[in-house]
């Protein structure tokens, strides 16, 4: 990720995935070490599913053995039996495997599920060994069965085994919506000139957001401190409830459409107030099935289907009786998925894509849920040694805003990079890079600068002492 973060363009394919650490035999490197399972005649063993990969969605299924689904994502679920699950990046999947076939040795395999259309992917298979205790000797030295794994954009078998997923019984949905919103997920880019750092499609550099919003992660201090120690200039709370321009989201998007605004912007939320949330792909430079991850709740996942989410027609079909509860969703490819819940849990929390190079550029939000009534329904006070932010840097980002003004002449075609805060003692001009050769500037205030007469530079660096 460093370096696609310093091109622009995507991250280098894997070279292989793993099973607990171990590529398999399948890769031809490591079939010594192929991860092992040992398992009884007639015992049924409980498999808690993990998918710890960072950019890649996937498919597990193990040879000749059915898999009974008892939970996802800490949730106990109406028992349900496949041959098939699917998890994206940090999705959790328990699974009841009886060992019920004629003793031997049989293959558990992870493959991909991709969805972006003409994006590179590893394309492998990683494999490891259920092997039967009573298993003749005869069979340690044959081939492991192999399980017939999906095609890798088999997105019916996907939605198929997520159709099965609900609750164990009746559930208390959120019915009276207090806060009802809609976010559009998906990729972008940001127009710069031919660079090395400009080396993503047509010379742009790739972005994410939602609702047109890529957002920036804080560089000094955390969102919640800045939120509890009333820390100014940290973040906005002014996100858009809903796209700031409606349009065909699964269609043929217009290019204007496709550079986001870079902010870090949250939305407030009172505290036991009701939520729902539309979650819909888009198709920016690719529709895709991307995995929804939202911090310090879970959720009742009502709908999902494809195409562009209609109320109208699309909320009538919402199951308000037994829905999964879940703390990541796979928004459909080319679709939408809406998740309700009640906003009691004071803070501020990340909602966020688990692809981690889709996070890493922008495609993420923050909520901040207000205290309630009384210490129970409120954030408890940081522990007595916390470190506090040094004076000098609650005031700096007044004084960044003050340059930003002071140099709103430089964002041009030539200067539209977004950069954010690094190093500790360092500043770049939030929001703009220019290209050329390097300049560093040591000011006392934003008026010193002025901005007549300069150059095209690499990067704006504003040193502070």
């Amino acid at each position: 990720m460093r370096q696609a973060l310093f091109t622009g363009a995507a991250p280098n394919v894997s070279d292989a995935y793993t099973i607990n650490g171990q590529p398999g035999d399948l890769y031809g490197c490591s079939s010594k070490d192929t991860a092992k399972f040992s398992v009884a005649s007639g015992e049924t063993i409980l498999l808690r599913v993990i998918n710890a990969a960072l950019n890649q969605e996937l498919f597990f299924s193990v040879a000749n053995h059915k898999l009974t689904v008892v939970g996802a994502d800490a949730a106990y679920n109406k028992p349900f039996t496949t041959s098939v699950i699917m998890l994206g990046p940090g999705q959790t999947t328990n699974v009841l495997l009886t060992a019920d076939q004629s003793p031997g040795r049989y293959y558990m395999a992870a493959s991909p599920y991709q969805t972006a259309q003409n994006a590179a992917f590893d394309n492998t298979t990683t494999t490891a060994i259920l092997e039967y205790e009573s298993a003749p000797c005869s069979r340690f030295s044959s081939k492991p069965t192999l399980p017939r794994l999906p095609a890798y954009n088999d997105t019916a078998t996907v939605i198929a085994f997520t159709n099965q997923l609900k609750s164990p019984s009746t559930v208390e949905v959120p019915t009276e919506i207090d806060e009802n919103l809609f976010f559009t997920v998906g990729l972008g880019v940001v127009n710069c000139n031919p660079s090395p750092r400009c080396q993503g499609p047509n010379n742009t550099r790739f972005a994410a957001s939602m609702n047109n919003i890529s957002f920036v992660p804080p560089r000094r201090t955390s969102l919640l401190q800045a939120y509890y120690q009333n820390i100014p200039g940290v973040y906005t709370t002014d996100f858009p409830p809903v796209p700031p321009r409606q349009f065909d989201y699964t269609g043929n998007v217009s290019r204007a459409l496709w550079q986001p605004i870079f902010k870090t912007r949250l939305y407030k939320l009172k505290y036991g107030s009701k939520v729902q949330i539309v979650l819909q792909d888009t198709a920016i430079i690719s529709t895709e099935d991307h995995p929804i991850h939202l911090h310090g709740y879970q959720f009742y996942v009502v709908g999902q289907g494809f195409g562009n989410f209609n109320p109208g027609r699309d909320a009538s079909k919402f199951n308000l009786i037994d829905p999964p509860l879940r703390n990541t969703i796979n928004v459909p490819v080319g679709g939408w998925s809406v998740i309700r819940f009640v906003a009691d849990n004071p803070g501020v929390w990340l909602m966020h894509c688990h692809i981690d190079s889709h996070l890493t550029w922008g495609l993420a939000m923050n909520f901040l849920v207000e205290n309630g009534v009384g210490a129970s329904q409120s954030i408890e006070s940081p522990p007595a040694d916390l470190p506090r932010l040094p004076k000098e840097l609650v005031n700096l980002d007044k004084r960044v805003q003050s340059m930003q003004n002071a140099f709103k002449h430089l964002k041009s075609s030539r200067c539209d990079e977004p950069v954010q805060w690094f190093g500790s003692d360092k500043i770049r001009l939030f929001g703009y890079t220019c290209t050329g050769s390097d300049i560093t500037r040591t000011v006392a205030h934003a008026g010193q600068l002025g901005g007549a007469g300069l150059e095209r530079h690499t990067c704006w660096e504003l040193r502070f002492y």
